[in-house]
Parts: structure tokens; C-alpha cells; sequence
């Protein structure tokens, strides 16, 4: 750990917490379609197993429920192309989106003939790794093709739940090696620093990712939100963050030797390899645009400097969407600073921040507000000046600051996540079981769930 680490942290907690309070008693702001193309994030919230450290908005998959959820997220994109929306790239998350591959393949159907995308990345679980579903994928031009895999530890998939729906580490690995070549990116998801994860049990799952000669590879650290963390507690046990800088140090100096950077943790196989898809498209909010637009229950968005959250209830989104409206129901503007935070983080995750580009958008304002943070990482060594760029960037010290910086970011939306949950409880228990239809009516009304927020 770094000897400055836990102060950098509570910082990190106090301003990202507050970036996240939505004013429940401001006026609603809809989004304005921006001058530029932009991101498209669709939200599937759909799967067959609830991981316990999951904190992502997720619901057990019932076909019968899922449909018409398909229906009006189709509804949701002729909405946004109706009001001038223009998107180039897509960027399919969940849940498990590929739980229904004919829906999935109708709604990326649907997109390309409203838009010209040029990329498309799509998430999915190893169970999944199928002929129909790559012939589904593949029919609709995904690009890459990233698959949820955390560990090939057996005993760590058995604490995660995950061992009986996705099989061993060696079944993982060899459905993965099937995939590799099928799409332009094969991306492997991973956590590191589970509870009872141990530096061998890492070198392992470091030597069979490295075997596999995939296209792409993300290490993410273990972020849990406080239910998802009481839920976890029971099976994996209690996180120690103190081990997380020595096991990220491991992984960069592993993946070193074939792999680059992409992102803070994000690698991507080096020039000659086959990653020949969008190496910037590595999660919902790393990408190409600054604005993106969240469709689907439970999806963020962020265009014009606006943060925008749609209704986290099911039923009340299938609702607002039979009534011609977008799914949003909670929007804030953000400061100047908020704003300027905001790209000095999601860019210097992507590595390097263009001073040229910060002085087009805001003018010595962003070098003066700033001032502090820009400061205090050149003195920690976390950046470095390049000159032939005129770029910021980030060092092999700051790749962990931006680790622990996006997380702390990650944290506070999936504290988010967890309070909007909290919310529609009720709606949320009659989803798990199967022979209940949705209600025509949701069982929190939108203007409750305002209220609720704080």
C-alpha cells in the first residue's frame, strides 16, 4: 500500500459521493442531443445467476419479463433518434445481455439501421461462449465480445457462486480458447484482491490468461457496494485493501511483456496481435466521446456537462417508455469543477490528457481550478509532462492512483445503485418469482423514487 493511499481514498469518497447526489426537487432536465455523435450505453439488467458481490443493476432472467423490457428499450432508441440523437459506437452491458440472443440481435438490429455505428461491444458470461450465440453476435457485426471470467481459481469460483452456472477454471479456459478469433476483440473480465485470493492463486490465473492469447484483458479491483458487501461478507469473506497495490503491481508487470496499457486496467495485446476492434472501448464509461447516452432501467448518462439517471424501476421504465418519454428520471448539472474533475479523470484513465484539447473546451480556467490535484499528482509522480504531445501523462505509479481514483468513482455509483434499489424492494421480490407477470403499474411511482433519494 501507498504510504499515502488511505487519505487519498477518504478524499476520493467525499468528492465522488457528493458528485452523485442527484437534487430529488429540481425540475427534470432532459438531455439535448449534443453537436457531435456520441456513445450509446444500453442497459441490460437480465441473469440467469446473481453473483453476491455483484453491485450493478441486475434482476433473475424471465423470458416472459424480459420481452416486452426489449420492447420498450427499442421504443427508448427510436425516441433518442426521433430527437435528433446521433451515436457511432455501442457499448452493451448488463446483467448478461446475451441471456436473449434474439432480442439482442433485433435491438442491435434496430440501432444500426437508425444509426452508422462503426463499433459494437457486448458483455456476456462464459456459459454463453455458443455457436448461436457468436452466430447471433456476429450477424450483427459485434466487434468485440467481452466475457465476465473473475478467476480461474475453482475454489474461488465456488465463494464467488460461480463454479456450478460456469464450470471450472479449465472448462472457462477452454470455452475461451473456442472464442479467441471469432470477433475482432475477445476481452476477458477479472477481479483481483478477493478476500481469500492469494499472490499464487493470482500467478495462476495470470499464467492460463496468458495462454490464451486473448485479444484484450481487464483487471478490475474488488468494488462492492454496501448490500452487494454484506452479501459477499457470508461466502468470499472481508476484503484487505492493504494487498491490493501489491497484486496490481503483479498483474502489470505479468501482462508487460505481450500486452500494453489500454487503461489504468485495461491491457491490450501488443502491435501484431489480433486486437484489431476499438481498443478505447473498454467499459461503459471509457470512450471515445465525452457524452454518452444510457438507454434501459438503471443506465447513466452524461451529455453537455448534465449526469442523468433512468428510473431503476423495471415496470415504471416500461411505463414511462409507452408514454413517448426517455427512461430518465433524475438529472444534475454539474459544476464548472465538476466538469473539469470529471475529464481529467475518464481521459488520464485512458492515459494521457491532451492540454490542447482542455485549453479548446475551458481555457486557463481548467490549469487554475485544478491547480491542486494537477499539482499534487506531478509531486506524487503520478503524472509526467511529454512535450512532443503536449499531453499529460500517466506514469506506472499513477496507472494504481487511477485505479484506486476509478474505483472510488465506481464505489459511489454503485452506492448509488444500492440506494435506488433500496427503493423498489417491493417491485424487486416479485420480480424473483416466475409465474408472477409484471404489473401494469410500477410499484414505485417515479416522483417516490425522487423523493426517496435523499
Amino acid at each position: 500500500m501507498l504510504w499515502f493511499e488511505p487519505i487519498f481514498e477518504k478524499i476520493l469518497k467525499h468528492e465522488f459521493d457528493g458528485s452523485m447526489n442527484f437534487d430529488s426537487a429540481a425540475r427534470l432536465h432532459l438531455p439535448q442531443a449534443p453537436e457531435r455523435p456520441c456513445q450509446l450505453y444500453i442497459h441490460v439488467p437480465f441473469c440467469e445467476t446473481l453473483c453476491p458481490f455483484c453491485s450493478f443493476h441486475r434482476v433473475q432472467h424471465r423470458e416472459h419479463k424480459a420481452k416486452p423490457y426489449f420492447d420498450a428499450l427499442r421504443a427508448e432508441l427510436r425516441f433518442y433518434h426521433d430527437h435528433g440523437f446521433r451515436f457511432s459506437d455501442i457499448y452493451v452491458g448488463g446483467g448478461t445481455p446475451t441471456v436473449a440472443p434474439d432480442e439482442l440481435v433485433r435491438t442491435l438490429e434496430l440501432a444500426r439501421s437508425l444509426w452508422p455505428i462503426r463499433a459494437i461491444s457486448v458483455e456476456t458470461n462464459p456459459d454463453h461462449l455458443r455457436e448461436d450465440v457468436y452466430a447471433a453476435l456476429q450477424s450483427v457485426g459485434v466487434h468485440r465480445l467481452s466475457v465476465g471470467v473473475q478467476s480461474f481459481d475453482d475454489s474461488l469460483l465456488r465463494q464467488m457462486e460461480r463454479y456450478d452456472r460456469y464450470g471450472s477454471g479449465a472448462v472457462i479456459a477452454e470455452r475461451l480458447a473456442d472464442a479467441v478469433g471469432r470477433f475482432p476483440t475477445i476481452n476477458v473480465d477479472m477481479i483481483f484482491n478477493l478476500p481469500n485470493q492469494t499472490l499464487d492463486m493470482l500467478d495462476r490465473d495470470l499464467r492460463m490468461l496468458l495462454d490464451l492469447r486473448v485479444d484484450q484483458a481487464s483487471f478490475y479491483p474488488l468494488m462492492t457496494a454496501p448490500i452487494a458487501r454484506r452479501k459477499m461478507e457470508k461466502t468470499l469473506g472481508h476484503d484487505q485493501p492493504e494487498r491490493r497495490q501489491v497484486f496490481y503491481q503483479h498483474i502489470v508487470d505479468a501482462m508487460a511483456a505481450d500486452y500494453e496499457p489500454s487503461s489504468a486496467w485495461c491491457f491490450t495485446r501488443k502491435a501484431g496481435a489480433s486486437a484489431a476492434g476499438n481498443p478505447h472501448m473498454i467499459d461503459e464509461f471509457i470512450i471515445d466521446h465525452t457524452d454518452y447516452v444510457g438507454v434501459g432501467s438503471g443506465a447513466f448518462s452524461y451529455v453537455n456537462g448534465w449526469m442523468y439517471s433512468t428510473t431503476f424501476s423495471i415496470n415504471q421504465y416500461r411505463e414511462l417508455i409507452a408514454h413517448g418519454r426517455s427512461g430518465i428520471t433524475q438529472s444534475k448539472r454539474l459544476t464548472l469543477r465538476e466538469r473539469m474533475r470529471y475529464d481529467y479523470l475518464v481521459q488520464l484513465f485512458g492515459l494521457t490528457l491532451s492540454r490542447a484539447e482542455m485549453r479548446q473546451k475551458y481555457g486557463r480556467a481548467f490549469w487554475l481550478m485544478l491547480g491542486p490535484e494537477l499539482l499534487s499528482m506531478r509531486v506524487l509522480g503520478a503524472t509526467r509532462y511529454d512535450r512532443a504531445t503536449d499531453s499529460i501523462v500517466l506514469t506506472d505509479k499513477g496507472m494504481y492512483c487511477w485505479v484506486l481514483m476509478m474505483s472510488a468513482f465506481f464505489n459511489a455509483v454503485n452506492a448509488f445503485r444500492d440506494q435506488m434499489r433500496r427503493h423498489i424492494r417491493a417491485e424487486l421480490e416479485l420480480w424473483q418469482k416466475p409465474e408472477a407477470a409484471p404489473p401494469a403499474q410500477a410499484v414505485v411511482p417515479v416522483a417516490e423514487i425522487q423523493r426517496a433519494v435523499h
